[in-house]
């Protein structure tokens, strides 16, 4: 059974990462056919950034996901905080709400959001009103539910005692939030942001209906680039936007690690 479940888990990971390794290779390859190697190299890498395209379109999409993904922590936080303080039954309630953006197709999100922001833009006869804080908007909605999915658990988590007990110890009800809420809630709020700032990065279907002319992300520009046959230095663009989400991905299973260790020791030394 155990060989059966490792067969299983081999064939799992080469699905999942097969294409990716094909990517990484044709991205070092100096021949333009993937299917054929014809040596090694980095010029697709310098291609890349001297191209005067690509990187500020790059550029846009980094913005993006950084002040999104800031935006809905922040948000995000907030929002789990509250919901947490509600009646059991309420925020049962509140929970199923705010969980079906997550489970909502993409193309009907993005639609919607279209819609509303073209209703807003004639009331204000603005017919110019997609942009950059279209796609913002957007972003940060979609975000929303992941950062509050992210920080629930740690205040489900969290004992109420230790914030009671800070106010016992003369901390004001902002001192005691601060310095004992938050700091028990930080591995959700530090994976519910890199979480958002991963899926803001590589978002495609919502950004294509609420983008406009004026800003426009790196992931709608390389749709257009499907039309035709991919330049090589694309290879090597994808190949850095998965180095970085790998990397993102291993430093927060590390922050989560590190909290739950720590967490654990802490039990560990009140019970005794």
């Amino acid at each position: 059974m155990k060989r059966l479940n490792r067969i299983y888990t081999i064939i799992i990971f080469l699905f999942l990462y097969l294409p990716m390794v094909v990517l990484i290779v044709a991205s070092f390859n100096t021949g333009k056919d993937i299917t054929d190697f014809e040596g090694f190299t980095f010029h697709r890498y310098i291609e890349l950034f001297q191209d005067d395209k690509l990187l500020p379109l790059l550029g846009n999409s980094l913005e993006i996901a950084l002040l999104s993904s800031l935006i809905a922590t922040i948000m995000g936080t907030a929002a789990a905080i509250g919901i947490h303080r509600m009646r059991p039954r309420l925020r049962s309630a509140i929970l199923t709400v705010t969980n079906i953006p997550m489970t909502n197709p993409d193309i009907v999100t993005g639609v919607s959001l279209s819609l509303l922001f073209v209703f807003i833009g004639a009331l204000l006869r603005n017919n110019t009103i997609l942009g950059f804080w279209t796609l913002l908007i957007a972003h940060v909605t979609f975000n929303l539910p992941y950062v509050i999915l992210s920080v629930m658990p740690k205040l489900t988590q969290m004992d109420p005692a230790l914030h009671e007990a800070a106010l016992d110890l003369g901390c004001t009800p902002f001192q005691a939030f601060r310095k004992v809420t938050i700091h028990e809630i930080m591995p959700g709020i530090v994976s519910g942001a890199i979480m958002a700032f991963t899926m803001s990065l590589d978002d495609f279907v919502i950004s294509y209906f609420v983008y406009g002319p004026s800003y426009v992300t790196l992931p709608v520009e390389i749709y257009n680039y499907t039309k035709k046959p991919l330049q090589p230095k694309i290879y090597a663009l994808f190949t850095l936007l998965f180095a970085m989400i790998l990397i993102m991905m291993v430093l927060m299973n590390f922050f989560q690690a590190k909290a739950e260790k720590k967490r654990n020791l802490q039990h560990a030394v009140r019970k005794v």
